[in-house]
């Protein structure tokens, strides 16, 4: 009987070929687990980087909305200034040229006066008197003279008003030509998307470029042009006043009193008509950005809120994982992500909770300036009231409305006169 020919080699019990199985199976399984683990933190990755994306482009174009908001007021209120400035250096030109006019009428009543004195020289013997005829001529001629000097110092400080209006215009014209320019590259920047087909890598592009200034010196250079215009133009508003009570003086030095106090008091009416707008127009607004910063203190309470509890669920995550048993406790990918995270979501608790106290504080003083807005509005309100009670009690005064009416055209920016007056005048 033949013998079974049997091949050397190791020989494994059914155990071990049972355990070798449930070792591939685990492996396997262990494998998708991890597989599984990856995938999920690639998505989670995917989603924060993502959101962190359109957070930092949503930011960037609500800042630059904001820029281009705040230049394009400050061009609006520069547009504004340029049209008042032409306006009042035509006004003033105009007060000018009729000074120089009544300087050239004033001439020909020196001519007469002067004729005049002349044909009494001619007087002979006992009729060569000093008569009260020949002293009024003289007064006259001195106060004729008198008054082509003190209007011909007018005419010089309208000329060199005028300058200093030009002068200020230039500069305001620069600032305006500048912010357009301005707005056409931040307004370029809005259009900008990742598939505009003008986008590319730049060198260097956080650079900051030679000859930048700080936003405060940018707005403060603004407001100083606006007020430096704004203060020439009171300045000639004050000069035209001026030149034209001067012109007024010549006919009648009472009704050239009356006229330089109602003149007065009118422009402060005016300025109180137009101080009380404002105050009127910053307590609307006040009460506005009082109810916005409520509701941004209310926003910023609620986010605090959230990223408390995604701080919560980070510190959670980071302690659960401490449990992980021997070599699974490791420091991987994940525990340096959620360690990052808890960095990332205190250090933005810190900065809401900062901009939560800076905003109240902000409130704060909203409130407080809201109340020295309604009191200075109380004292304005009531010394407008005491000014209409000087304009009736003025009334009294015998001033005919057909000589002078010192109302001033709004949109002329000059004092009328009427033409009868003006005639007498020169």
């Amino acid at each position: 009987m033949a013998s079974l020919s049997v091949k050397p080699g190791q020989r494994f019990t059914l155990p071990d070929w049972k355990n070798n199985s449930l070792l591939i199976s685990a492996d396997a399984e262990q494998q998708r687990y991890n597989s599984h683990h990856i995938r999920q933190e690639g998505r989670v990755l995917r989603n924060d980087t993502g959101n962190q994306a359109k957070w930092d482009e949503h930011n960037s174009r609500t800042q630059l909305k904001d820029r281009i908001t705040t230049v394009d007021k400050w061009r609006e209120a520069l547009a504004k200034c340029l049209t008042d400035l032409d306006l009042e250096i035509e006004a003033l030109g105009k007060v000018k040229e009729a000074a120089e006019n009544a300087i050239q009428a004033k001439n020909l009543c020196l001519d007469v006066a002067i004729e005049c004195l002349t044909f009494r020289e001619s007087r002979r013997d006992i009729d060569v008197v000093r008569d009260p005829v020949e002293e009024e001529l003289h007064k006259e001629v001195k106060v004729i003279e008198k008054t082509k000097k003190e209007l011909q110092q007018r005419v010089d400080d309208a000329f060199r008003q005028l300058c200093l209006l030009k002068e200020a215009r230039q500069q305001l014209s620069c600032d305006h030509r500048h912010k357009v320019e301005a707005l056409e590259l931040d307004r370029q920047c809005m259009s900008f998307n990742p598939t505009s087909g003008n986008i590319s890598f730049k060198v260097n592009p956080t650079r900051i470029p030679d000859g930048t200034t700080a936003l405060s010196e940018w707005e403060m250079n603004s407001r100083c042009n606006k007020e430096h215009a704004e203060a020439e133009m009171r300045a000639s508003v004050d000069l035209r006043g001026a030149i034209t009570l001067a012109i007024a003086q010549t006919n009648n030095e009472l009704d050239a009193q009356r006229i330089a106090t109602e003149f007065a008091l009118r422009k402060r009416m005016r300025d109180m008509e137009a101080a009380l707008s404002e105050l009127r127009w910053q307590e609307k607004n006040t009460l506005e950005e009082i109810a916005e910063m409520e509701e941004e203190i209310r926003q910023l309470e609620e986010d605090i809120k959230k990223r408390t509890l995604d701080l919560k669920v980070a510190h959670t995550r980071l302690e659960t994982r401490t449990y992980r048993p021997h070599i699974e406790l490791c420091r991987d990918q994940a525990q340096f992500g959620l360690t990052d995270e808890v960095q990332q979501l205190e250090g933005m608790i810190r900065a809401l909770q900062q901009k939560r106290t800076e905003s109240q504080d902000a409130l704060d003083a909203l409130y407080r300036q809201l109340h020295r807005i309604q009191t200075d509005i109380g004292y304005k309100t009531n010394s407008l009231q005491l000014d209409n009670k000087c304009m009736d009690t003025r009334r009294k005064l015998v001033v005919p409305v057909e000589k002078f009416d010192p109302e001033v055209d709004a949109v002329s920016r000059t004092r009328n006169l009427p033409k009868e007056s003006q005639l007498e005048l020169a």
